[in-house]
């Protein structure tokens, strides 16, 4: 193994060393190898070098880099460093850009066109409707779809992405090696194989914290565009958001009902100057190269219950009223110009013959 590699990923993996520390390190040494191999003495007589970090770098070891390679390699990967064709070039100018990365799977998905679609772990179906739409469109044209490997909207991305044919990254908040959530275990192994998983964490290293907001910056860093499908306030999509916003990219938020907890980051975003997105064809002006969308990605797609012969005409109208969107009741009451209470009972009697759905917000779709 080379050891000027090999000295940077010791020095990479050493607490305290980000991409600015090791290139001061590099510059003043000569060499990662240099860095490592210098006593404590000269390394804290180096200019903008502090003790702790004079002394974590000193206590490292060549070692640490030789287990981490032999460990990625045990779960099918590999280490990336910012100097390797495989290091995602987007991720090499980010505010506080990586010094390595953990890659298994199909490292070409690097080099082409992103959308990052990230959300609430607790979704309406609404918004799961909406990012399953979202992620298939984007990945039916060829987009790669980047999510956090979540519980939730990011699981759903990846799923639908991978049902359709497309590719997908997902980026962990921990070391390979490591499922998390256990939920995702069959993920885990549908993305490992066929897609991408990336990390910044060596493998088996369990998350904490502070490792979703490491992440979630990578997510947006790799993406052109980023899609908040749900988010409530205070919601880690947000920090997505923000880190894509620092990043100078572009953010598009989801609208959703204001009556719904999950919709209020979204909401907020819209307001404060996201994109909304209010139709698959919005995704496409971010992509210009691509000549060729899906021509039938439709939201809720699948076949709708067919409707009982016992219903009324004014539920039957209810229910072509509600078609394939998922809303609250005074929304519909509003479409439809019927007195809200008049509209949320004919709701309850279409729930209970089976052909709408009410999530815990208050919030209707057609089954």
């Amino acid at each position: 193994m080379d050891r000027e590699r090999a000295a940077r990923i010791a020095l990479a993996l050493t607490p305290g060393v980000g991409a600015a520390r090791l290139d001061l390190l590099v510059k003043a040494f000569g060499s990662g190898y240099g860095a490592l191999e210098a006593p404590l003495a000269r390394l804290r007589a180096t200019p903008g070098v502090t003790l702790a970090l004079a002394t974590a770098v000193a206590a490292q070891t060549i070692g640490e880099a030789e287990r981490a390679i032999e460990r990625t390699a045990a779960q099918g990967g590999v280490v990336l460093l910012p100097d390797d064709p495989d290091f995602p070039k987007v991720l090499r100018d980010i505010p506080d850009p990586p010094t390595l990365l953990f890659a298994r799977g199909r490292r070409e998905l690097l080099g082409r066109p992103a959308l990052a679609v990230v959300g609430s772990r607790d979704h309406t179906p609404y918004g799961g409707e909406v990012c399953r739409a979202i992620a298939a469109h984007a990945a039916g044209a060829g987009v790669v779809v980047v999510s956090g490997m979540a519980r939730g909207l990011d699981a759903l991305a990846h799923g639908a992405a991978l049902d359709g044919g497309g590719d997908t990254i997902g980026v962990l908040g921990n070391g390979l090696g490591v499922i998390y959530p256990a939920a995702n275990r069959s993920l885990y192994e549908r993305v490992s194989e066929r897609g991408l998983l990336l990390t910044e964490f060596p493998p088996g290293e369990k998350p904490n914290a502070g490792s979703f907001p490491r992440r979630n910056r990578l997510i947006a860093g790799l993406a052109r565009a980023t899609v908040i499908v749900e988010a409530a306030a205070g919601s880690g999509a947000l920090i997505t958001a923000g880190a894509a916003l620092d990043q100078g990219g572009d953010v598009i938020a989801v609208p959703g009902p204001i009556t719904s907890p999950t919709s209020v980051g979204c909401n907020r975003l819209i307001r404060d100057g996201a994109a909304p997105l209010t139709e698959l064809e919005d995704l496409h002006g971010y992509f210009p190269e691509i000549r060729t969308w899906p021509a039938e990605t439709a939201v809720g797609g699948g076949a709708l219950r067919e409707l009982p012969a016992t219903l009324s005409l004014a539920e039957r109208e209810l229910a072509a009223a509600l078609g394939r969107t998922s809303l609250p009741a005074d929304a519909l009451a509003e479409r439809l110009g019927r007195p809200p209470a008049v509209v949320l009972a004919q709701l309850g009697m279409l729930e209970i013959a089976g052909v709408v759905e009410r999530s815990p917000f208050g919030v209707f779709r057609r089954v």
